[in-house]
């Protein structure tokens, strides 16, 4: 399958075996072509097969096992008007992705993929995720994002929630023990030995955005801490954005919201992890359709999305790790550094979305005959610019990573920052592409039954393209339709814009914080030279430090 090959290719790539960015996509066009009819097969009930239960303890998960321990739970969804405590793995609203993130399972026992995503456990020595690995050279920087680039090729991308992208998370705030406490330690390697699926839940409900959340419906609508008792705290309220909340195992109640240090705001000052079967805890999924086999990426990938309500949640404290302590949750991810080891996963992700994107686009083209015209190479030439901007960024932030205070190799911050900040806007171009170079060929687009049906004579003759016959042209084109136009295509657009919060707000933090004195020194000394030998020295200095650019 396509998936496969994109994984195959990133690992060649992580333990350098030649492979010519030119012969990647190439090879990627050209599977994709082949493939599509798998692509395009039997996702519509979703019965793929995973891998067995394993015997003995080993801590990475085959697929099998999460299966298992997700039909081992009680937990509380309401989607579409329907309430489900059970048989969540087979429910239509999310069986296609429940497949898909226990394939992502199997993948560490394929013996193909097993030495990238998971290394030995430091207390037990079995197999655990290559995510929870804490890195102290580059070697492990390398290995991390190979291991994350596998498992976003097995979904183009497409699967914003998957289990390393947390684990990043708790794997510094893990190695943050001496600021955050013990309790966060253990939590990590609980999780770790596991192989448990988080998931994360931050903001509070956007009920009236003119005041703070605290003082919303008297103070009551944002999850907050109603009372203690000598074994826990206890939560009452609601907080978004919790994605794959329903078939996750485990709920990272997070800071997110900038408090004040005063004592009103004691109460939402907390970050703590429940199961997601807790008593009194409930999720809210927004609506999601029963994708057939004519959606070959909502089928698969479609993450649900939930408010998740807290009745009266009691939390043990020993799944506490932060209470009452505005300015610790303030500086949660910052002072850890979690946030740098997530974007750190997350651009290994979009990378691996906008190889997807530029395979489609450069199929597309082909099939009907337009790759030649000039407005077209510029829009392919954008795809192919922020690849090669996401990929210079990472490799920029892992050529500059320096350990934390806590020991931690990490990732220079600039350059992920600066991903962070541009691939909201940038994504929001690759659907518009895809729109206006399938134009109208996207808005008739026959079934999956008509291939075989009595129209497949006329789909033959009259939908066929300048590369493909008219069956697979029509698989092609859904494709396309899946990822620029559909409900799902239209989740993600708005899903990659808010990934990491409001954009403009980001732009704002991201100004901020960037030092820009030294470039506004050299602006004011240039100013103020007012005579011929400090420009001569301004020029001099120019030519010491670059003397091609200047020759030039």
């Amino acid at each position: 399958m396509l998936r496969i090959l994109f994984m195959k290719l990133m690992v060649a790539a992580s333990f350098k075996i030649p492979a010519t960015r030119d012969a990647r996509v190439n090879s990627w066009a050209a599977d994709l072509a082949a493939r599509l009819a798998e692509i395009n097969g039997n996702a519509g009930d979703a019965r793929g097969r995973v891998g067995q239960v394993t015997s003995g303890i080993v801590a990475a998960r085959t697929g099998a096992e999460f299966l298992a321990r997700l039909d081992a739970t009680r937990r509380h969804v309401q989607v579409q008007g329907e309430t489900i405590t059970s048989g969540i793995a087979g429910h239509p609203a999310f069986r296609g992705v429940i497949r898909s993130y226990a394939r992502l399972y199997d993948l560490q026992h394929d013996p193909a993929y097993r030495d990238v995503l998971t290394y030995p456990s430091p207390t037990s020595g079995e197999p655990v995720a290559t995510s929870f690995l804490v890195p102290r050279t580059a070697e492990d920087l390398a290995r991390r994002r190979a291991a994350s680039g596998l498992w976003a090729g097995s979904s183009f991308g497409m699967l914003g929630r998957t289990g390393d992208y947390l684990n990043s998370a708790l794997m510094a705030l893990g190695s943050a023990s001496p600021l955050l406490g013990d309790n966060i330690r253990r939590y990590y390697e609980k999780v770790r030995e596991e192989d448990l699926l988080c998931t994360h839940t931050l903001i509070p409900p956007q009920a009236n955005r003119a005041i703070p959340a605290s003082q919303q419906a008297g103070g009551s609508l944002m999850a907050h801490i109603v009372r203690e008792d000598d074994n826990g705290i206890v939560l009452r309220g609601a907080r978004l954005l919790a994605t794959i909340g329903p078939f996750a195992d485990e709920l990272l109640i997070l800071p997110s919201t900038v408090l004040r240090n005063s004592p009103e705001d004691k109460q939402y000052s907390f970050a703590c992890a429940i199961a997601s079967d807790t008593p009194g805890l409930r999720y809210i999924c927004r609506a999601i359709g029963e994708h057939g086999r004519g959606d070959p990426l909502g089928s698969r990938f479609d993450e649900p999305d939930a408010v998740v309500v807290f009745d009266d949640v009691h939390v043990p404290y020993e799944r506490c790790f932060v209470l009452g302590d505005p300015e610790l949750c303030n500086g949660f991810y910052t002072q850890t550094s979690a946030v740098v080891h997530m974007t750190h996963q997350v651009l290994a992700r979009t990378t691996a979305k906008t190889e997807y994107i530029l395979g489609l686009v450069s199929l597309l083209t082909e099939a009907i005959g337009i790759e030649q015209f000039p407005h077209v190479q510029g829009d392919i030439a954008e795809i192919i610019s922020t690849l090669e901007t996401l990929r210079a960024l990472g490799r920029a932030a892992e050529a500059d990573a320096a350990a934390n205070e806590f020991g931690v190799l990490t990732p220079a911050w600039p350059p992920l920052n600066t991903a962070r900040n541009l691939y909201p806007r940038l994504y929001q171009r690759f659907p518009e592409i895809l729109r206006k170079l399938g134009a109208s060929g996207l808005m008739a687009l026959p079934a999956e039954a008509d291939l075989t049906g009595p129209a497949a004579d006329d789909i033959a003759t009259y939908l066929q393209s300048a590369t493909l016959d008219g069956a697979s042209r029509v698989k092609l084109f859904r494709l396309v339709w899946d990822t620029c136009i559909s409900a799902f295509a239209g989740r993600q657009a708005l899903y990659e814009y808010y990934f990491f919060g409001d954009p403009v707000r980001m732009a704002g933090a991201y100004v901020a914080g960037y030092d820009r004195e030294p470039y506004k020194a050299a602006v004011r000394a240039f100013l103020a030279a007012d005579d011929a030998a400090a420009v001569d020295d301004a020029d001099a200095v120019y030519a010491a430090g670059d003397a091609d650019r200047r020759d030039g």
